[in-house]
């Protein structure tokens, strides 16, 4: 038996892309919950928590556009097509956030207030718009003759858009969990008080898009409940709960690391969740990933690149969060 190269380019892409949330996750969160600290110091530790890696966060959202662009071309192009205004205002908002964030150390006390803002801006829309970036994707796309044939706003729905209140909460749990972590006293005792409202409100939002999305669409609640799939899914949500109680006795304890290390597994759930709601396609509800595969040929020859250059990133992130470990204190910064 041959190796399937889309099944190996689908594994690179979803690694890439969770590797994405996580990491871009809590920094983007960091500017979701700028609006519940005024202290200006408070807030630029917030932010030296993540000035030297943030930037390189955003490598594996690169990394997994060209992988779906080069890989699976009918996917990336009926993606792109069906989503260009989310896709497109979530770029803009990126592009706010990058632009704040390094503004905001450099400018005046007058302009700061306007950078800020600007931070928290670009980190909602951001967030908001790759949530309703999701729902969409689970709500499925129309295909004609390997053509997107929907109309121009069915992305914006309902559910699509309480996909992205939800992953701004997970973002801001991301957020605040980390700076648990990573910062001490007063700071840290605002985000431990902050995590557990945090918590409770993802946890309804993922009842309620565990209750919507196999109401909404007969094919998910098919593969949800018929054997041998419930099998696999049923772990799923009774390691959620697992995970938000431990999460909910480490914030008891003033745990420091704990609290982060389960939010990962809370988001990492969440991300298998879907996976096996729409597996093994990649164009729900019908395109699956062989469907959608460029040429054998073509994929081989990305898989050398990507072999060589896979594993420079990730030796690259690994050593940088390790430089860059520990507590961040108020006289301490990276700008």
């Amino acid at each position: 038996m041959g190796i399937d190269l889309s099944i190996i380019w689908f594994t690179i892409i979803v690694f890439a892309t969770l590797m994405y949330i996580i990491m871009d996750g809590f920094d983007l969160g960091i500017g979701i919950l700028f609006p519940f600290n005024k202290d200006p110091v408070e807030r630029d530790m917030m932010v030296n928590t993540v000035a030297p890696v943030w930037d390189g966060n955003e490598t594996w959202l690169i990394l997994g556009g060209a992988a779906l662009f080069g890989a699976f071309p009918l996917a990336y192009a009926v993606i792109t097509t069906a989503l260009a205004a989310p896709l497109t205002i979530m770029l803009i908002g990126l592009i706010f956030r990058g632009v704040a964030f390094e503004f905001r150390f450099k400018a005046t006390e007058e302009h700061r207030p306007f950078w800020d803002k600007a931070f928290i801006g670009g980190s909602f829309v951001a967030t908001f718009s790759q949530g309703v970036v999701l729902g969409a994707v689970i709500n499925g796309f129309e295909v004609t003759n390997r053509t997107y044939s929907g109309p121009a706003l069915a992305w914006l729905t309902p559910f699509s858009l309480f996909c992205g209140v939800g992953l701004v909460l997970a973002y801001a749990l991301l957020g605040s969990t980390w700076l648990i972590m990573k910062t001490e006293n007063e700071l840290h005792r605002k985000m431990t008080a902050l995590t557990k409202p945090l918590l409770l409100a993802l946890l309804v939002v993922i009842a309620i898009v565990s209750v919507w999305t196999p109401l909404l669409h007969e094919n998910i609640m098919h593969r949800w409940f018929s054997l041998p799939n419930l099998f696999w899914f049923l772990p799923v949500p009774v390691l959620v709960l697992a995970a938000a109680w431990g999460l909910l006795s480490a914030l008891k304890r003033h745990a420091h690391y704990t609290p982060f290390l389960l939010t990962l597994a809370l988001v990492f759930l969440g991300f298998t969740g879907l996976g096996i709601s729409i597996w093994p396609n990649i164009i729900p509800p019908s395109i699956t990933i062989w469907d959608a595969a460029s040429p054998p040929q073509s994929q081989g020859f990305m898989l050398v690149g990507g072999l060589l250059i896979i594993p420079v990133i990730l030796v690259y992130t690994f050593w940088s969060y390790y430089v860059f470990r520990g507590k961040i204190k108020p006289d301490e910064g990276y700008h």
